[in-house]
């Protein structure tokens, strides 16, 4: 494989990651939330057809005039969209499945229709973060047109949350701040109980491993806007040093706006500790892109 195939794949891989972050970013919170759960059931086969053909309408108008290549021919414009819909039809049936709302007793059609509501705001979702987060290649543009090495404007780029990084503070803290502002859009709600009580041990491992996973891939491979100074220097040792400070973030995070919201009232210790892991996916979100988008 020569070098041009290899920044091609590369290049395919971060618009896929930046697609799957996004896609959570807009729609977390609808994925915990019962009403649309409860939607999925209730639904006309009609009306879900509907919804399919609205939304991938949608992503055709958004890919043809504010996608990542505005360039590209009507054939480009349905590949990528047809490809943000399947992406979104994936997303959503894992979560859904990670919350327990998709189970083996449960018929194909009650199944079909909770993945198609969730699925159709997370594809919006993976298309507007496709286009609208990445954080360019190599020599950026500046005002005046000319190129500017990253090089010569971040000499010495640092890992995020690195024991040498000089701003580890300041890092913690928008990270904490990230964190916040994405928990407390789901941990207040009925629904993280709920997810909590029904989750089993196995179900909580899967919790605090995808969330770990999509903080990593954000933070140190999805070439989001402001992670290039991070991931230069992504050696293992950096990454799951990262990883895991960045879920310790978040762990935080949730369980402080629990306590604070009376989740943790009467409830036992590992109850308490599951909430916190099941809202610590979004919180994770939040340390990780949210603190890109902060910044």
């Amino acid at each position: 494989m020569n070098d041009q195939s290899q920044r091609t794949l590369v290049r395919s891989l971060q618009e896929y990651l930046r697609g799957i972050a996004g896609g959570l970013l807009f729609s977390l919170p609808l994925l915990y939330t019962m009403e649309v759960w409860w939607a999925g059931f209730i639904a006309h086969p009609l009306r879900l057809l509907i919804y399919v053909l609205a939304t991938f309408s949608l992503l055709l108008g958004y890919n043809r005039y504010g996608g990542l290549r505005r360039s590209a021919s009507p054939l480009e414009v349905a590949i990528d969209s047809v490809e943000e819909m399947g992406l979104g039809l994936i997303i959503a049936a894992i979560f859904l499945w990670l919350l327990g709302r998709i189970t083996a007793d449960m018929s194909p059609d009650e199944i079909a229709g909770q993945i198609i509501v969730e699925a159709m705001t997370v594809a919006i979702g993976v298309s507007v973060g496709t286009a609208q987060l990445g954080g360019g290649e190599g020599d950026q543009q500046t005002d005046s047109g000319m190129k500017s090495n990253s090089s010569s404007a971040d000499p010495d780029p640092t890992p995020f949350l690195t024991e040498n990084n000089g701003d580890f503070g300041g890092q913690l803290t928008i990270a904490l701040c990230g964190a916040v502002l994405f928990a407390a859009n789901v941990a207040p709600t009925e629904e993280i109980t709920q997810i909590a009580v029904e989750s089993n041990s196995w179900r909580l491992v899967g919790f605090a491993l995808v969330s770990m996973i999509l903080g990593a891939m954000i933070l140190f491979y999805s070439n989001f806007t402001g992670t290039q100074r991070f991931s230069k220097k992504r050696g293992i040792v950096n990454v799951i040093y990262g990883t895991v400070v960045t879920y310790a973030i978040a762990l935080v995070a949730s369980a402080a706006i629990l306590w604070f919201f009376g989740r943790f009232d009467g409830m036992s210790l590992i109850t308490c500790l599951a909430q916190t892991v099941v809202s610590g996916l979004a919180a994770t979100l939040g340390a990780s892109a949210g603190r890109l988008l902060l910044q």
